[in-house]
């Protein structure tokens, strides 16, 4: 069963990270893809997460979710790993365990590490050789964040909220913050 590794706080942002077992694939098409994130979606919802930010990797997934009571990420997470095993196994017509456990989870206290850590979740990709830059990876919150582009998953943080008065600034500047160097105990 999935646990969190550190205490939750009801507000405290929180960086999960699921791993597939043995580093297999977990998305093999785009509806494996678009089943997950409907999920999430679904299962923020329920379990009270906000989701600022996300990326599905090819064996992985890292969110940004905010917890707004107790034991929430920990419900959103056993929730959404049961049911994306589940539907993995029905349609690979398999029944072994699909995901490592527990998840790894890490608080986000200071409020300049979130932003970096949105930018470490959604350059993802471009660190692993799959795009070029975020904005060529289709299965990140990049788009949201950095765009506009509707995405039903995010909830934008109050940080992310701070970058700018209009929707054209805060977004201007969440991309100029990638063409930076990030700090170095992100991601670590």
């Amino acid at each position: 069963m999935p646990r969190l590794a550190c205490p939750e706080k009801p507000g405290v942002a929180l960086h999960l990270i699921q791993r597939c077992r043995g580093r297999a694939p977990c998305f093999l098409r785009e509806r494996d893809g678009l089943s997950y994130l409907d999920w999430l979606r679904a299962y923020a919802q329920r379990f009270e997460c906000a989701v600022h930010a996300y990326v599905l990797m090819s064996n992985h997934v890292h969110l940004l979710v905010t917890p707004a009571r107790a034991q929430s990420a920990s419900q959103l997470m056993r929730a959404l790993a049961g049911r994306y095993a589940a539907y993995a196994a029905e349609a690979r017509g398999r029944a072994d365990a699909l995901w490592e456990e527990p998840f790894d989870a890490s608080p986000v206290y200071a409020p300049r590490y979130l932003l970096a850590c949105m930018r470490y979740i959604e350059e993802n990709p471009v660190r692993a050789g799959l795009a070029g830059d975020p904005d060529g990876y289709r299965w990140s919150s990049f788009g949201a964040n950095a765009w506009g582009r509707e995405d039903p998953v995010v909830t934008p943080h109050a940080l992310y909220f701070a970058l700018g008065r209009s929707p054209e600034r805060r977004r201007a500047r969440y991309r100029a913050m990638f063409w930076r160097a990030l700090p170095a105990q992100v991601g670590a």
